[in-house]
């Protein structure tokens, strides 16, 4: 079944309606800032698999397109999606020759068996339904290609933890069964979605990745730049989120003025049968 014949999913499984108004607010402080904070996920993933001339790489929730930069001067031919338009305006600048699209991870527009590696990098879990959109990731990963899922690591051993946990009193409650922002960090989580969605689990790999802002300000900014901190800025005001982010930034204050948190992400590579 190609791409045009692949029925439309139900407008509740959709994910980016929402997600891209939040995570677009802030674009040019997370295109800045914040991306960069993940980088070593991004280089991790390119190490583990050949990344060259002759691949064709899809980024799904490419954001302002910093992974597909990166493969993209490894010589793969890149592509990307996301929810966010502001996002994506960054990510056309970086890439003005990419294919880059507006859209959702469960109804992703491109070919069957278009890609060779396939990445999420901290998207999938945003999904209002990730098994729908890591089906939609295998559909369109060639027989024996990768597909990169990248979460949180385990929340005991972060120190990032706290940051998350800072934002929990200011959103909105979150509804019944909703799934929290480490559950796919569990053990056997990230093999469990993806078995689920028809890929085979081949490797878990966590990657350090230690956030740092060179002061107080650029901390403030890059941390208030993710979706969910704009959500959290939205529902208790701005001024209650810079007073979070500050209280729990004093621990990690440098020498030198600056910041430095310790962050894990978890990584799972999965292959498309062939």
């Amino acid at each position: 079944m190609t791409v045009a014949e692949k029925p439309e999913a139900p407008p509740h499984t959709l994910s980016g309606g929402v997600n891209g108004r939040i995570w677009g607010a802030r674009a040019a402080d997370w295109a800045r800032i914040q991306e960069e904070q993940c980088a070593a996920g991004y280089h991790a993933v390119f190490d583990k698999v050949p990344v060259g001339s002759m691949t064709r790489l899809l980024d799904a929730g490419c954001g302002a397109g910093m992974a597909m930069q990166l493969a993209a001067d490894l010589g793969a031919a890149v592509a990307g999606i996301d929810a966010s338009a502001a996002l994506l305006d960054v990510a056309r600048e970086r890439l003005p020759g990419a294919r880059l699209e507006r859209g959702d991870l469960e109804v992703l527009p491109f070919e069957n068996d278009s890609f060779d590696v396939v990445t999420g990098f901290n998207s999938f879990q945003y999904a209002t339904d990730p098994v729908a959109a890591l089906h939609e990731a295998h559909r369109v990963t060639a027989p024996g290609g990768k597909v990169f899922i990248m979460t949180w690591g385990e929340p005991g051993s972060m120190e990032a933890t706290a940051f998350v946990a800072a934002l929990k009193p200011l959103l909105p409650p979150p509804p019944p069964g909703a799934a929290g922002p480490f559950a796919l960090s569990e053990p056997g989580k990230l093999e469990e979605l993806a078995a689920r969605a028809g890929l085979t689990p081949r490797e878990v790999f966590d990657v350090d990745s230690a956030w740092r802002y060179p002061d107080l300000a650029t901390a403030l900014r890059g941390l208030g730049s993710s979706g969910v901190a704009f959500k959290a800025a939205e529902t208790s005001g701005q001024a209650a989120l810079d007073a979070a982010h500050e209280a729990v930034l004093a621990p990690f204050v440098q020498p030198d003025g600056g910041y430095r948190i310790g962050a894990t992400f978890r990584i799972l590579m999965a292959e498309k049968a062939v």
